[in-house]
């Protein structure tokens, strides 16, 4: 078992940046392969970024590549996704994912067993 707490979001105006955590407890974080989603006003869930147990493979969607970067500090149990460049359509509760052990398919939520509750990220035009 392992719980996920995220934090970091707010209100942010466009062009600007927040770095979201993703804190774990129970197994130690570097036996999980982590992602992140997001879920804006009546929108579905989607895919933002995953990462490997070792942090040596990592997927974007294409709606953030080049502006988030998704790490992990396993020795700190916790996962970032750094955000710059926001946009309002980046407006969305973001939640923090995990599966034990590797998986190929970062994009796909049924890959996850286990999610946080989310944190709320607003930007303003």
């Amino acid at each position: 078992q392992v719980q996920l707490v995220e934090s970091g979001g707010g209100l942010v105006q466009a062009g600007g940046s927040l770095r979201l955590s993703c804190a774990a407890s129970g197994r130690t974080v570097s036996s999980y392969t982590m992602g992140w989603f997001r879920q804006g006003p009546g929108k579905e869930r989607e895919f933002v970024a995953g990462i490997s147990r070792s942090g040596d493979s990592i997927y974007y969607a294409d709606a953030v590549k080049g502006r988030f970067t998704i790490s992990r500090d396993n020795a700190k149990n916790t996962v970032y996704l750094q955000m710059n460049s926001l946009k309002p359509e980046d407006t969305a509760v973001y939640y923090c994912a995990a599966v034990l052990g590797a998986f190929q398919y970062y994009r796909d939520y049924r890959t996850y067993d286990y999610w946080g509750q989310g944190t709320q990220v607003t930007v303003s035009s």
